[in-house]
């Protein structure tokens, strides 16, 4: 067979295959058969400058458009990711006008500075991640630094934590009755928003004492906060009468300032209910710690709304911190918290309505280790937390600030447990007294950058 001539048909039929492919490319060629649509034929889409692809870097997808007032502070709150970014995401109000975001503390910290109001009050909930003041008595100290301001706050009557507590010298009676949310309260009686609520026996009583660091050292001004119903107590052996018929009534007085301590001595057979002390100055800014071991903040639901309201007239807020996760992630393989998800935004709903002029922050999970192939790496869970957490200060128009970002994302908590200075237990899930003077500080940053931006 000769080979010296080539036949031409083959290179024409392929040149005019690719010339016909090429021009059905340049035209809209979706073919439907049957009711399905095959996908449009284009062989130049490799040549072609792409779109640019969109930012899936933040779930934004469930947001409420914001009104006038907000739209820029959430215009930035949607260009950052919530997985990595530090600082404090701030949604505003939304168009229902639900939400607040970090607004209203702000104005109370602008007002305080300047000198138009004298106290600005911070209720910070949370579970052992802050007990015995952890985390809490360094961010007080920092904002009463700048702010001003002297004392502890909010201290109940007596505290499974109080000889680990460094704020205060706490001690008292083996004879108080502690109903709380983990135990059967009987008919009739009201829990605290800390969780508790204490009836003395005879001769019960409970011992504060100051401590020996700036703005620790004296008490100024002394509230006691009971239910209802009479009762005599002895105040640093000077008997007190106590009268009010409201859920939650407080007296309020200022202490002697030669008194190293107060002392409350209960005596009688009456049943009336005590919920704690707080300590103040007359001016400056002011953080209570509603520490509760092994809660989620689920529970704070099942405190009645009365409680709440006649709590907002004697201990107004101006914040109010949501700090949960750690007893969420007791599966740490687990990815499915949505239920978590419904039952927190019925608290910050219920919130809402009680302290409508009130912000909220939510404070991401921190970061948690669990031992896989001999390693310690972060826990499925905390991402899947985190996203829960987040998705309802966005749809409920609040502040969200993520712990685990700040203190250094993935694999943070194994860094600061096996690092050269320990910062974390080696359950790799709380923190030491050194973490948690850090993160206090890595929260005060955050706020005092909002507040910054604010004001200049």
């Amino acid at each position: 067979m000769p080979t010296g001539n080539k036949h031409p048909y083959p290179l024409v039929i392929v040149m005019g295959t690719l010339l016909c492919l090429a021009a059905l490319s340049l035209v809209q060629n979706g073919l439907s058969i049957g009711g399905h649509t095959l996908r449009r034929l284009d062989i130049l889409a490799d040549l072609r400058q792409p779109e640019p692809a969109a930012d899936t870097s933040f779930v934004a997808q469930e947001i409420t458009p914001p009104t006038d007032s907000t739209a820029d502070s959430v215009a930035i709150a949607v260009r950052r990711d919530f997985l990595t970014y530090s600082g404090i995401l701030d949604y505003g109000i939304t168009a229902e006008g639900e939400g607040g975001g970090m607004q209203y503390f702000m104005q109370a910290l602008k007002a305080l500075r300047t000198g138009q109001r004298k106290k600005v009050r911070i209720a910070y909930f949370g579970d052992s991640m802050i007990e015995g003041d952890l985390i809490t008595q360094d961010l007080r100290d920092s904002l009463q630094a700048y702010f001003g301001g002297e004392g502890v706050g909010y201290v109940p009557a007596t505290s499974v934590v109080s000889g680990f507590r460094t704020s205060i010298g706490h001690t008292y009676s083996g004879n108080w009755t502690d109903y709380h949310f983990m135990n059967t309260p009987p008919s009739g009686t009201e829990l605290g928003i800390s969780g508790h609520v204490f009836v003395p026996s005879a001769d019960s009583w409970v011992r504060y004492t100051p401590v020996k660091r700036e703005r620790l050292d004296q008490f100024e001004e002394v509230s006691l906060l009971y239910g209802s119903g009479g009762r005599t107590v002895m105040v640093n052996n000077k008997p007190l009468q106590l009268g009010g018929n409201r859920k939650i009534n407080a007296y309020s007085f200022t202490t002697d300032s030669t008194a190293r301590a107060l002392t409350l001595k209960f005596n009688g057979d009456e049943q009336t209910p005590f919920y704690g002390v707080c300590f103040e100055s007359r001016n400056g800014i002011f953080l209570d710690n509603y520490s509760f071991r092994g809660i989620s903040g689920i529970e704070l639901a099942r405190l009645s709304s009365g409680m709440w309201r006649q709590m907002r007239s004697v201990r107004p807020y101006d914040l109010i911190v949501l700090h949960y996760g750690a007893n969420v992630l007791y599966r740490p393989e687990n990815t499915k918290y949505d239920w978590y998800g419904k039952t927190m935004v019925r608290v910050v709903d219920s919130l809402h309505r009680i302290f409508p002029q009130t912000s909220i922050l939510i404070v991401g999970t921190a970061d948690k280790s669990y031992r896989k192939q001999g390693k310690y790496v972060t826990a499925p869970g905390v991402k899947a937390l985190l996203k829960v957490q987040h998705r309802v200060a966005e749809k409920r128009g609040i502040a969200y600030w993520n712990l685990y970002s700040a203190m250094g994302g993935d694999g943070a908590m194994a860094k600061w447990v096996e690092g050269d200075t320990a910062l974390a237990n080696r359950d790799y899930t709380h923190f030491n007294f050194r973490g948690a003077s850090k993160v206090g500080a890595l929260l005060y940053k955050a706020i005092m950058d909002e507040y910054q931006q604010e004001t200049f």
